[in-house]
């Protein structure tokens, strides 16, 4: 699997990749672990799965902001208000946190989505009331200071030059993102624009932290060997405390669905080797009309891509040898609009290996249209994918992820408890008919990254900030 297919298959969508399928009738499955929610008076929610297994809980606070919140001139605000969350508070100077946590044998961090913002603990269940102190305690007393700011600002920039800047196929991915999106804050990277990160005053600073951390923005998710009214009880004492504030919400409508074939070129002096994305406009769980059509994409992506069995794979890099390596993707959690998407690196790297590439990708989408898949591929990507399902519930990490993933996406967590029943239902006639809907040229872009300066070194349009 490419890395762009694990990165939109694990990071996007805890709800599909690929591993094989197993018949141990141990595994764990969704009924097993009975959940629980509350609403707290000030409008904080809470949702607590139980699993007994072992004597250790995982507490997550789930914020509903993130880098599509965000607008232009003020791109990675979220993401650097992540960082200076810890910075400490009145009671808990900066680094206090990280120490108490350590001091009691658990680990935290926190990390930025296009749709959220989390911060987790994971400790042993006796001692989930340290957690809930700390968080509750730097999400109404949080002390932003320019002198952190102005550290922090530097490491935040640092991480985007060592994952962006310095990382041809990640500069790559962003102006994929800007053309594949053509009116939607999935445009814009999760760490900024560079200009923006400069830009970001403690003004801007206090005024997202005063507008989106409030108790009825936030989720608070616990799975482990805890009773949920003992949770219920800690969460009251912790968050409870902290006052009520109203959050608006934006507009959650995309806006140019499906504009017309969009292509980029894009020429990189230190990539390796060519690369190849395809990435078709489709809607998410969130935005799909039908839902079901949902469970027809995840299948379809695991018959293109399900391991070194599947389409791609099979057919791209060993039967047709055009491509070194094939891979497809879809990031189903998301509260807009979504990519499907198809990537490969040629097999040789000159410029006549790019047009039969992108003709052998483009025709594994014609397939899928013009015939139905076979019982046994159909069975095979389905297994795929309930095996992997099954996995992700032994973690009780995963487990948490899966369950604040959809809630910030908008999407109620039940619909973990019907994944299993709605991919045994996917039929080869509706992976044919989602194909037909969305794998088609008006909902298309195409990317392509070269390894070479444009010809005779000019600077095209469009291909300043690459080359910078």
């Amino acid at each position: 699997m490419t890395r762009t297919a694990i990165v939109m298959l694990l990071i996007g969508l805890l709800l599909c990749s690929s591993v094989h399928a197993s018949d141990d009738d141990s595994a764990p499955r969704a009924e097993q672990w009975p959940v629980s929610e509350y609403r707290l008076d000030n409008g904080m929610r809470v949702i607590v799965r139980e699993d007994h297994r072992a004597p250790v809980v995982v507490s997550q606070v789930w914020y509903r902001v993130g880098s599509s919140y965000e607008r232009l001139g003020h791109t990675g605000i979220s993401h650097l208000l992540e960082h200076m969350m810890f910075k400490g508070t009145a009671k808990h100077p900066p680094g206090e946190l990280l120490r108490i946590i350590a001091r009691n044998g658990g680990r935290q961090n926190a990390f930025t989505g296009r749709d959220f913002t989390v911060y987790f603990q994971q400790l042993a269940a006796d001692r989930l009331e340290i957690a809930f102190r700390l968080e509750a305690d730097r999400m109404q007393n949080l002390i932003l200071d320019a002198q952190e700011l102005a550290k922090e600002r530097q490491v935040v920039m640092e991480e985007r030059r060592m994952r962006v800047t310095d990382q041809p196929r990640s500069r790559f991915g962003e102006h994929f993102n800007t053309i594949a999106y053509p009116a939607s804050p999935y445009a814009w990277p999760g760490l900024g624009w560079q200009a923006d990160l400069e830009a970001i005053t403690l003004e801007d600073l206090r005024g997202w932290y005063a507008r989106w951390y409030a108790p009825g923005n936030a989720l608070l998710v616990v799975v482990g060997d805890v009773q949920p009214e003992q949770v219920l009880r800690l969460a009251k004492a912790a968050f409870g405390k902290v006052p009520a504030r109203a959050t608006a919400h934006p507009h959650r409508a995309d806006y140019l669905q499906a504009p017309g074939e969009r292509r980029l070129v894009m020429h990189s002096e230190d990539a390796k080797v060519p690369y190849v994305l395809l990435g078709y406009q489709v809607p998410s769980v969130a935005t799909a009309q039908a839902r079901d059509e949902i469970y027809a994409l995840m299948v379809l992506a695991s018959i293109l891509d399900g391991g070194k069995g599947a389409r791609l794979s099979q057919e791209l890099v060993r039967d047709q040898r055009v491509a070194a390596s094939a891979g497809a993707g879809y990031n189903a959690v998301a509260r807009l609009n979504s990519l499907f998407v198809l990537d490969a690196v040629p097999n040789n790297n000159t410029d006549n290996a790019i047009d039969p590439l992108v003709k052998a990708l483009r025709e594994q989408a014609q397939r899928l249209q013009s015939e139905p898949v076979d019982t046994e591929t159909l069975e095979r990507a389905k297994n795929l994918l309930l095996a992997d399902h099954l996995y992700e519930l032994d973690s009780m990490f995963y487990q948490a992820m899966q369950i604040g993933m959809l809630e910030t996406a908008g999407v109620d967590w039940r619909i973990l408890q019907v994944y299993p029943a709605k991919i045994r239902a996917v039929s080869a006639a509706n992976v044919q008919a989602v194909a037909r809907k969305y794998l088609i040229p008006s909902r298309l872009t195409v990317g392509i990254l070269l390894p070479q300066t444009p010809p005779n070194d000019d600077v095209q349009p469009g291909n300043q900030e690459e080359r910078s």
